[in-house]
């Protein structure tokens, strides 16, 4: 069975290689046991594509650990010697969890990008989703974080992103691990319970699953997928507003119009104003701040904020950014 189950991860992954054309492969490794089956799932595929195409591994070091270094070696000497492994090492320790994912995804994405790979695959696992989902809700996310990430995505026009591992669990794959004999390391920082993801993994959610509701992973696995086509179908018709009220001749979008829509669309569809042209996140409270005034009959020319670069400006229903003058 195990066999069988990772000939079928095997050919998911070789399908997408051979289907997409695929020329050039960035797996982003942790060191972990996913990251053990991803590197015997891509050494098995290189042995069968004939096709030429060039594979690396890239592996962040936050540096938490004190065995960090042997963690490293031991990736290098258990990945094939023809593969390049590119190692990145963090000197400034972060602040929270979501401060060294956010530096991980950033290095990833952008060497992946200034590197020209046309694929990046990772190790998520089912559990990572679940985890992810309880930590949302402690950071009070919107719909889009507590949807599902999708086994299949695109960073960019150039760029995929794949997770094969998605729909299997952590137990699975270290079922699976054990099975094949994979050398398995053992990572210390899974126990330190300061970590809020461990405490969710070995304390909240088993505490769940025993005295509330035994299903609960799969319940919320089921939930996130609901919430990623949801969140996917409000963040299209968005982008339909957007081109539709944006104005074609400066940096403006028009409230007049934008605000005869759902509430979730003028939020969306102003977040979507902010990214494409100054690719920055506002705040919700700024973006809420906007369609109260927007909603408000006031015809003068109002500055509804300002930050170090640029005015903010609702004038004639109509919202601009304008550079301040020096």
């Amino acid at each position: 069975m195990s066999q069988k189950f990772l000939q079928e991860l095997t050919q998911r992954v070789q399908s997408f290689i051979l289907n997409k054309k695929i020329k050039s492969i960035l797996v982003a490794i942790s060191g972990g046991q996913d990251s053990i089956l991803l590197i015997a799932i891509l050494n098995t595929i290189d042995s069968k594509i004939t096709s030429k195409y060039r594979i690396s591994y890239i592996y962040i070091d936050h540096q938490w650990k004190k065995n960090s270094y042997q963690q490293i070696q031991h990736l290098i000497n258990y990945i094939t010697v023809k593969k390049n492994i590119v190692i990145y090492q963090i000197n400034k320790v972060a602040r929270s969890e979501t401060e060294c994912r956010e530096q991980r995804y950033n290095l990833i994405y952008k060497y992946a990008n200034i590197n020209k790979y046309d694929l990046i695959v990772t190790g998520h696992n089912s559990d990572d989703k679940v985890e992810t989902f309880f930590q949302n809700i402690n950071r009070k996310s919107s719909t889009e974080g507590f949807s599902s990430p999708v086994i299949i995505n695109r960073i960019n026009s150039k760029i995929f992103l794949l997770r094969p591992l998605l729909g299997t669990s952590k137990d699975n794959i270290y079922a699976l691990c054990k099975k094949l004999n994979l050398p398995i390391w053992s990572d210390s920082t899974n126990y330190i319970y300061q970590i809020n993801r461990n405490r969710l993994r070995y304390e909240l959610i088993p505490y769940i699953r025993i005295f509330l509701n035994k299903k609960i992973e799969n319940n919320l696995f089921n939930s996130t997928k609901n919430f990623y086509y949801e969140n996917e179908y409000i963040k299209q018709n968005a982008t339909k507003m957007y081109l539709l009220y944006r104005n074609k001749n400066k940096i403006a979008i028009s409230c007049k119009n934008l605000i005869k829509q759902h509430i979730i669309l003028q939020i969306k569809t102003l977040q979507i104003f902010y990214q494409y042209n100054l690719q920055n996140h506002i705040s919700n409270n700024i973006i809420m701040k906007i369609i109260h005034i927007a909603n408000i009959k006031i015809n003068q020319k109002l500055i509804i904020f300002e930050d170090h670069k640029y005015l903010h400006i609702l004038n004639n229903k109509w919202l601009y950014i304008e550079n301040k003058v020096k």
